[in-house]
């Protein structure tokens, strides 16, 4: 599924299906502080649904940065609201953490994702609401600093000439993406409405569960190609540019089965579970999953989401699942609490390639974000409770 979903998705960027959705929003929204940070929210909800966190960032930051640098906007605001908006689409199945809870568990992706859909909505709304009120906030920081370039200046801890060189290094508020003469060459711009439907029929394949995941982003692939890119040099060029992240995803989940298998059939996760058991009170193993997914963000400062999926997560499976909590359930638990929080660690390289084409420190965005995208976790969470989830 991973390596059919990544090649299917990277197609899709090369014809351009998604760049028109986020100039739309882009142009909608310059000019009112508050529309631009409720945009920013869901043109980062938007450009994640390819599951690739560095396309997400690539699409994104170059687009709207100078924007934000002619409003005198924070770009740490802009990091935590895209970060924030691809981490409730991580939720998709092909995104990552569904498909390695997946890889733990053996439930298939898709009935892991199901349920999480009204989680993902409420997520949705609740991102736009918050997005309205940082915008009403920057407006009004801004107004208070009395320009631009002071409302950068007090953003980024700096002075107002530097602040004012770092506005002119971000370029034209006017200026979006470039595209490489072989970028633009893949477009298919007459074929838009081809590819949308193609995009709106493998979405309604997966929610609909008739074939298994794996199949249906095979089958989109194939279509793909012969709809945009009949020529076979050109399908062949196409699936080596996005080979390389297509067959690490895929090579990153057979390693983690085969090292799963190997510490599940040596007992090692047993004796780790058992021992965990012994030291936690009679009363906590029920509600293990529970506890762990309200530190589940705090927890993504210390671990990958490989080790995040593949470590923790077999070893709460080895005490809840004898306790009588559904596999399905400590999943949705462990993977509520922790995925908004993706983007905000320092073990995410697409946090870092953020940080680089934001021009911003690592720290103060981890600063200035992390009790925001805790306490939004926290209200996923409750979200889950009330839909049944756990």
């Amino acid at each position: 599924m991973f390596v059919f979903a990544i090649v299917y998705f990277g197609v899709m960027q090369d014809t351009g299906l998604f760049r028109p959705v986020i100039d739309g929003l882009i142009r909608l929204t310059r000019g009112n502080v508050v529309f631009v940070a409720m945009g920013t929210a869901a043109i980062g909800i938007a450009a994640h649904l390819d599951g690739a966190g560095a396309t997400t960032f690539l699409l994104t930051i170059p687009a709207l940065l100078p924007l934000y640098a002619r409003l005198g906007m924070s770009r740490y605001l802009m990091l935590m609201l895209l970060a924030t908006g691809a981490g409730v689409t991580n939720m998709l199945p092909w995104a990552g953490p569904p498909g390695r809870a997946d890889a733990v568990t053996g439930i298939e992706v898709t009935e892991l994702w199901r349920p999480l859909i009204p989680v993902q909505v409420t997520g949705v709304v609740l991102l736009l609401a918050l997005a309205a009120w940082h915008g009403f906030r920057e407006r009004r920081r801004i107004e208070a600093a009395g320009s631009p370039d002071a409302a950068i200046a007090a953003a980024d801890g700096t002075g107002i000439e530097v602040a004012r060189q770092r506005r002119a290094d971000f370029g034209d508020a006017a200026a979006g993406p470039g595209l490489s003469e072989a970028e633009a060459a893949l477009l298919r711009p007459k074929l838009v409405w081809a590819n949308a439907a193609i995009f709106v029929l493998v979405l309604a394949t997966l929610v609909s569960g008739i074939l298994p995941a794996a199949y249906v982003f095979m089958i989109g692939v194939s279509v793909l190609m012969v709809v945009n890119y009949p020529q076979v040099e050109i399908q062949m060029d196409r699936i080596r540019a996005h080979a390389s992240a297509a067959l690490t995803m895929g090579a990153i989940i057979l390693a983690a089965g085969s090292f799963l298998g190997i510490m599940d059939g040596s007992g090692v996760l047993r004796s780790m579970a058992g021992a965990l058991v012994s030291a936690l009170p009679d009363s906590a193993v029920p509600v293990l999953h529970l506890l762990l997914g309200l530190v589940a963000l705090p927890i993504k400062l210390v671990l990958s989401t490989d080790a995040y999926c593949f470590r923790l997560l077999p070893v709460v499976l080895e005490i809840t699942t004898p306790a009588g909590v559904p596999a399905a359930e400590t999943v949705h638990a462990l993977v509520i609490g922790n995925i908004v929080g993706t983007f905000n660690s320092p073990f995410s390289p697409a946090m870092w390639l953020a940080i680089g084409l934001a021009r911003a420190e690592i720290g103060r965005h981890i600063r200035g974000s992390l009790l925001i995208m805790w306490t939004y976790s926290l209200v996923l969470l409750a979200a889950g409770a009330l839909f049944g989830l756990f």
